[in-house]
């Protein structure tokens, strides 16, 4: 559970070459997903310093310097003394979790790291929240500027704890003069993620609602770890967006998924997707559905302008997210094993479960006239 030895550390120091003079960076969340990803990557560079890494449990990274605690806690603040920059990744968006539970360890979390930042005298903290904050929107610009108003609500999955932890960043350098607050907001992200629009493509048809305007853009995990490495060693700071350069329209991703669609008129699929979310058959709440009906696409000008660069493209990380969810199967957000989907037919249940859905409703709304 402790850092390496101070004479291995003093021996790696000795050989680190001489161009190696750049920051020291803190990561929170280092142990696994994005977190382990970036801890690698700045490890492995000559522009930054050394890498502090901060989780509950001790990651694979032994070149870091480990600090095992709850993002939570107030001590944390000492742990990031003599730390340059934080890059604040520690949030916890799984499907699964209590909402209330989520949101008070997301919140709260990011809380306590820019009050502890702060105090440890750093000057950058780099938060990452998601492209989702700007709302998915039959009237939004294709693409989104960085400038564009946030318009997203609470009703998907973490949407409402992203925007609290965008509310922090903007509060944050007020409260605490001389602190700088980067975020950096991914498109649908992918590579070893697990999340209601990575979970539409393990269905067995593409549900699209009648009338709506899809327009798909993904990031991949490499191409977001490269963002937030120009945000800690300031090649751009303020809100950024990141993603794929351009978009795919729906048409598109079902020609290149192979998969076909479902079509349901938007009072039926978005009735249908609260009511089997209020009975606990999905995790998904009818929220995360406006954000497979309507282009929520960014530009990443800024990102751009500072010279960075996507390094994969739209159809090469849904053929990426295609080969992860091979095998498996969901239904209305609902994952079932390999039995249970052959058994049920999962076309079938899906239309189904939709079904009974809508006719529950119409039922209710039969008996409230009598």
């Amino acid at each position: 559970m402790s850092s390496p030895d101070p004479q291995v550390r003093a021996a790696r120091n000795r050989s680190t070459p001489p161009a190696a003079r750049g920051p020291v960076v803190a990561v929170t969340g280092a142990a696994s997903g994005i977190g382990a990803l970036l801890t690698e990557r700045l490890v492995a560079t000559d522009e930054v310093k050394q890498v502090v890494a901060i989780d509950e449990r001790r990651g694979d990274c032994a070149e870091a310097q480990w600090h095992i605690l709850d993002v939570r806690d107030p001590a944390i603040a000492e742990k990031l003394r003599g730390a340059d920059v934080v890059v604040h990744l520690a949030l916890d968006l799984d499907l699964e979790t209590d909402p209330a539970a989520r949101t008070a360890y997301n919140v709260r979390g990011t809380q306590t790291v820019l009050t502890a930042a702060a105090a440890a005298g750093i000057h950058r903290v780099v938060l990452c929240t998601s492209a989702m904050v700007y709302g998915a929107l039959p009237d939004n610009e294709l693409p989104l500027s960085e400038d564009a108003e946030l318009r997203a609500t609470a009703e998907a999955t973490g949407v409402g704890d992203l925007l609290e932890i965008e509310r922090l960043a903007r509060r944050a350098p007020r409260a605490h003069p001389g602190l700088n607050v980067t975020v950096v907001r991914p498109a649908v992200l992918v590579g070893g993620t697990d999340t209601a629009l990575t979970r539409y493509f393990e269905s067995p048809r593409l549900l699209v609602v009648a009338g709506s305007r899809p327009a798909w853009q993904f990031c991949h995990v490499e191409d977001l770890c490269s963002a937030l490495e120009y945000a800690v060693l300031e090649k751009v700071d303020g809100e950024l967006a990141v993603g794929c350069d351009g978009w795919l329209e729906q048409e598109e991703v079902e020609e290149l998924s192979g998969i076909r669609r479902m079509e349901l008129p938007s009072a039926v699929a978005l009735g249908a997707a609260a009511r089997l979310h209020r009975i606990g058959l999905t995790p998904s709440p009818a929220g995360d559905l406006a954000y497979t009906m309507y282009p929520w696409v960014v530009s990443g000008s800024r990102l751009h302008d500072a010279g960075w660069r996507p390094q994969w493209t739209n159809e090469d990380v849904l053929a990426e997210l295609l080969e992860e969810v091979s095998g498996r199967h969901t239904v209305a957000g609902r994952r079932l094993g390999r039995k249970d989907a052959t058994a049920a037919g999962a076309a079938g249940a899906t239309v189904a479960l939709l079904g009974a859905a809508a006719v529950v409703r119409r039922a209710r709304k039969a008996r409230r006239r009598i």
